[in-house]
């Protein structure tokens, strides 16, 4: 239980240390940082596809990519806890 808190806490420092360090940071994805360097590198660049979907807002790509990552821990999670109750039955 101790060694759970501890790393709960650990988890918690490394997840709010960086705001207060980079106050004026922005946060940005890498998508947007890749695409800009690819337009200063090669300006006459273009895409090989485009999209099959493209969100109507920024807060529908937001919600998507969040609900995208429940997705994957959730998997995760399950496959996690299948492993540990089939030792357990062992």
């Amino acid at each position: 239980m101790k060694k759970n808190i501890l790393l709960l806490g650990i988890v918690i420092i490394l997840a709010v240390i960086p705001l207060f360090i980079a106050k004026e940071a922005e946060f940005a994805g890498a998508d947007g940082q890749a695409e800009e360097a690819i337009s200063i590198l090669n300006p006459n660049y273009k895409p090989w596809f485009n999209p099959v979907f493209e969100p109507p807002s920024g807060e529908i790509e937001s919600l998507l990519f969040a609900l995208q990552a429940c997705l994957g821990t959730a998997v995760i999670a399950y496959f996690i806890g299948l492993s540990k109750g089939r030792k357990e039955n062992l």
